[in-house]
């Protein structure tokens, strides 16, 4: 406690400025970790009081020190929490202000207790009807906001609900900004567990228990009940008054978990997501931050959240790359997950059914202790594997289907089962062309092709965005009728099944379809109704869905993922393979999944065919030891860029002309980046290859502070990257 001082030093949210130090004024109390206002020039700054010998600054003469204004009434900031800010951004070579912004992640939960005005339907209607007012009635069925939040979600104007409110088919609601969440019950539904999960959960609970920093590897098949399994240690920790942290990897997850949540648990946990609104930040904040909050379940984000009494961590699919911040501070939320566990003394745990070669390589060498559930739940059997070479049984022209996968559609569609196809890429095709003057459409601001979109009928850019109308004649020669899609997108495969199987009903499953919690929830519901018998989709449906009746999983292009210059490229197409093809047959029905390949005596791809995860991962880490490649050695990255290609190019030639030469450190580059314009700015970029013993990021630290750049000119360090582009 500093609150006798006069004196604190603080950390600002301007990484220009550095440290501040402040005058404490008669009667106000502060410790480290307290959230203040402080004065910078005519401006009110919002700054964390922080132990001034973590923290080097210059030192101020007292009497030039100006007073603090103020501390906002929220908890302070844990020790724990400080320090999991400090390794933050030591490792990924972050400024500290940037990465303690993330834990103040609500400017409204600084505010204090509040009420808010939100509204919601009546049940009446108004005296005259317009489309406008039918649709916003139609649209706010069930929903309770703020009117700019509810004009969002119906598509009209704010004008046109205020209407509604004149006409009382809209009534205002006195609502508690911090109302406290259901209380979740430990013993709520006890689960039936198998001998391996219960072993599994116990010594979880023991951990839970021991109240100490405990990393676990949860190495379960698909289908083994890992989920189940987690919830034990989880009702061990409310016992015990403490809180969880639950990662997803994915939002279109959450619904799916939170169902089973609350059948084990009687109510819903926390969430916390990009998506939610200003207002469920705030509660969701602040609760935690009381420790009201008991179990929150979040995108990654939710590692920066201030616990006031964490009790377990667990992260579930860990081996998933979207785990990993591409932009801002690049951390990557599983790593950051044992750190946070490390810092707090809590267990950690790390569920996967295909776990990152480096959480193996832990668990080997004995930091993290490996738990197995080797068979799936209630005896049901993993899925056959096949594989369908392409070179041998070639799909129809015009089609991407080979005919032993259709008639394996068939026979499901037949039998009342569902199938899935898998193809990780959006959109109806990657790629639009002009067959007359061979024009291609590509990006105005990055070195991508737009993708076609055949439901919105739209060129889009999956990088930046950016979309536009397919226009009826080529832009370059003006030919009408003469654009030809290239490639197949999962628009292009839907179309193909609905064209050979009329009677099915197929549903595209894609971040453009499934972008929201209920969107996700309602997709869920009508696969479990039985109301969708083929699903296409990406990524999204590879992890965490559980459909008995889906006994058919075929993946499109199982050589996909393995093209391009991404060094994980083999581990990543084997872990989403995998994935996928464990959706099949979960149920007592048995599954069977086909791969189409034109590559069948590829490792991967024999791996996968042959069931042999243990082959896959040794040949993986022994072509890793050889190249020095993690977890053996590390990577980093360096991205230079700008909005002009000169001045982007000078600047990471001049970087490269001060390269440090160090033993055991490779530097290649500059060279233009693969994705050489990404939203408008260009890319050049350095790889850096370490040993181990390699002080890597002291290394980059000093090499950069030493060069000045242009305004213009940004610089990216990207520590352990898993993109490449």
């Amino acid at each position: 406690m500093i609150a006798s001082m006069n004196r604190v030093r603080c950390l600002v949210f301007n990484a220009a400025l550095g440290p501040l130090d402040y005058k404490v004024p008669d009667g106000m109390v502060v410790e480290p970790g307290s959230v203040v206002e402080c004065p910078l020039g005519p401006r009110t700054i919002i700054g964390i009081v922080w132990e001034a010998e973590r923290l080097p600054g210059s030192e101020v003469p007292a009497e030039k020190l100006r007073n603090l204004r103020g501390v906002l009434p929220v908890p302070p900031l844990s020790a724990a929490l400080r320090r999991l800010i400090e390794w933050t951004a030591d490792y990924y070579v972050a400024s500290l202000a940037s990465v303690a912004r993330m834990a103040l992640s609500s400017g409204g939960a600084l505010k204090g207790p509040a009420s808010i005005t939100e509204y919601r339907l009546t049940g009446g209607l108004p005296e005259r009807m317009t489309p406008q007012r039918q649709t916003a009635l139609e649209a706010l069925e069930g929903e309770q906001a703020t009117i700019r939040e509810l004009a969002g979600i119906a598509g009209v104007s704010e004008g046109v609900l205020r209407g509604l409110v004149n006409q009382g088919a809209l009534e205002p609601v006195q609502v508690d900004c911090d109302r406290p969440y259901d209380a979740a019950r430990p013993d709520f539904a006890q689960p039936e567990l198998s001998e391996d999960q219960r072993d599994v959960a116990d010594r979880l609970c023991d951990a839970v228990r021991a109240k100490s920093f405990a990393p676990f590897l949860l190495d379960g098949v698909t289908g083994s009940g890992k989920t189940e399994t987690y919830f034990e240690p989880m009702a061990e920790a409310l016992r015990r008054g403490r809180q969880v942290l639950v990662l997803l990897p994915e939002i279109a997850l959450t619904e799916n978990f939170l169902h089973r949540f609350e059948e084990r648990f009687g109510a819903k946990p926390v969430v916390w997501h990009s998506s939610l609104k200003s207002t469920e930040r705030r509660r969701a904040w602040r609760n935690v931050a009381s420790g009201e909050a008991q179990v929150v379940v979040g995108a990654r984000s939710a590692l920066f959240l201030p616990f006031a009494n964490l009790g377990l961590i667990v992260v579930d699919e860990a081996h998933e790359i979207s785990f990993k911040q591409e932009d801002g501070v690049r951390y990557n939320a599983r790593d950051v997950a044992v750190m946070r566990a490390h810092f707090e003394q809590v267990p950690v745990v790390l569920a996967s059914a295909t776990p990152a070669l480096e959480s193996l390589q832990m668990a080997e060498s004995g930091v993290y202790e490996k738990l197995d559930l080797p068979s799936r739940f209630g005896g049901a059997e993993l899925p056959c594997i096949a594989t369908i070479d392409l070179t041998e049984e070639k799909p129809g022209a015009g089609q991407w289907l080979a005919h032993r996968l259709v008639d394996g559609i068939e026979e499901r569609l037949a039998r009342g089962e569902q199938s899935l196809l898998f193809l990780n890429r959006r959109g109806y095709a990657p790629l639009t062309l002009c067959r007359n003057c061979g024009f291609r459409f590509q990006c105005p601001n990055c070195s991508a092709w737009l993708v076609e979109h055949r439901f919105t009928r739209k060129l889009a850019c999956h990088h930046c965005g950016h979309e536009t109308k397919q226009p009826e004649t080529c832009p370059e020669c003006g030919e009408p009728d003469c654009l030809v899609a290239c490639g197949p997108g999962v628009e292009r495969i839907a179309d193909e099944v609905a064209e050979r199987l009329p009677d099915a009903r197929v549903f595209v499953a894609t971040s453009d379809t499934l972008n929201s919690p209920s969107r996700a929830a309602e997709f869920i519901a009508q696969v479990e109704a039985g109301a969708i018998d083929v699903i296409v989709g990406t990524q999204l449906v590879t992890k965490g869905f559980h459909f008995p009746e889906l006994t058919l999983v075929g993946v499109v292009d199982a050589d996909l993922g393995l093209e391009g210059g991404d060094l994980r490229a083999g581990e990543r197409t084997y872990q989403q393979v995998a994935q996928v093809a464990g959706r099949a047959g979960r149920g007592e029905k048995p599954g069977e999944v086909l791969l189409q390949t034109r590559h069948p005596e590829a490792s991967v791809i024999a791996a996968l065919a042959a069931g042999d995860r243990d082959a896959f991962y040794e040949a993986e880490t022994e072509a890793r030891r050889h190249a020095g490649a993690p977890p053996f050695g590390r990577w980093a990255s360096i991205i230079v860029s700008s909005e002009e290609d000169a001045e982007a190019r000078e600047a990471a030639q001049k970087i490269g002309g001060h390269r440090p030469h160090v033993d055991d450190l490779v530097i290649l580059g500059p060279a233009p980046a693969p994705m050489a314009l990404l939203r408008g700015r260009y890319r050049y970029r350095f790889l850096i290859n370490a040993r181990r013993n390699v002080q890597l990021q002291a290394i980059i630290r000093q090499w950069l502070s030493e060069i000045d750049h242009p305004a213009g000119v940004r610089i990216g360090v990207d520590i352990d990257p898993y993109s490449f582009v």
